[in-house]
């Protein structure tokens, strides 16, 4: 069980979602315990077979889940991951959550990250964050993967150059919580020069309903527009909507509350002071873990 919480860690880096995520950990553990005593005591390093289990699983299963998300209705956003102290048995202010059912919260967590792994082949993501992210050696990745140690090589260099063109200059989190603040700020007050001063004029906006809720089918593009579609946003509920700043997946964002219920969650891209990326959350079942907090 002192693996649980690396198998977590990786499962939701592979698959973006906490709920398929924990399903990986528990049929590891299944088939681990399926095993005679004689057949588990034969395995020298208990946690490199977990670790190799949950990696093959993760890869058969991001095989269906790209078929299922070109079937999705809108776009499709990784599930936005609480604050450790906000999630899984963990309350603001309260106990936390047991460590072991924690994932470590770092660059390879953030929104932004998790959006270029979802632009990645299942093989290229698995060996990238393997090798990369949790610093397996190549011999090891291949025997997840299925290939060569050179293929895998080829593979994660290739997703590492994916990761590079997307990364701009880094934005400090102080400086980022400011930028959220302010953007926040300027929303409550209905404020559309503010909002436009803090969106990039090339910003992004991305929702994900899932078909469950509105949300924007496609992406919206532009810093004028986006402010004045939250505008509209912030304008139509019947029942007021309370902004929470919050952090999600490792960075500051919001969190959206209708009478007391999380109806949605923001994670933010910043780059030299202003907002280039907006994903928003609105999928019910996404939000799980957030009503659950």
């Amino acid at each position: 069980m002192a693996e649980r919480r690396q198998l977590l860690g990786l499962s939701y880096r592979l698959l973006g979602s906490l709920a398929d995520a924990e399903d990986v950990v528990q049929e590891t553990y299944a088939r681990w315990y399926a095993m005679s005593p004689q057949r588990q005591a034969a395995i020298d390093n208990p946690g490199a077979w977990l670790t190799r289990v949950s990696g093959r699983i993760c890869l058969d299963l991001l095989g269906s889940a790209r078929a299922r998300r070109e079937s999705y209705v809108g776009e499709w956003i990784p599930e936005p991951l609480p604050d450790r102290t906000e999630w899984i048995g963990g309350r603001p202010g309260g106990a936390a959550a047991d460590p072991a059912d924690r994932v470590t919260l770092d660059e390879s967590i953030t929104m932004a990250f998790l959006v270029v792994l979802e632009a990645m082949t299942p093989a290229e993501r698995v060996a990238f964050v393997l090798h990369d992210v949790f610093r397996y050696p190549f011999a090891e990745v291949a025997e997840v993967v299925g290939r060569s140690p050179a293929a895998c090589r080829q593979l994660a260099s290739s997703a590492r150059r994916r990761v590079r063109a997307s990364r701009g200059p880094a934005t400090p989190a102080v400086q980022q919580a400011d930028v959220v603040r302010n953007f926040k700020q300027a929303w409550e007050a209905k404020d559309v020069d503010a909002l436009i001063g803090l969106l990039d004029p090339d910003a992004t906006a991305t929702g994900d309903g899932g078909g469950l809720v509105n949300a924007a089918l496609r992406p919206v593009a532009g810093g004028e527009r986006i402010a004045r579609g939250l505008i509209e946003v912030i304008d139509r509920p019947v029942s007021p909507v309370t902004l929470l700043e919050r952090t999600v997946n490792g960075r500051p964002g919001l969190v959206a509350r209708q009478d007391g219920v999380t109806v949605s969650v923001f994670a933010f891209g910043v780059a030299a002071g202003r907002i280039t990326d907006i994903w928003a959350v609105r999928n019910p079942e996404k939000l799980r873990p957030w009503r659950a907090a």
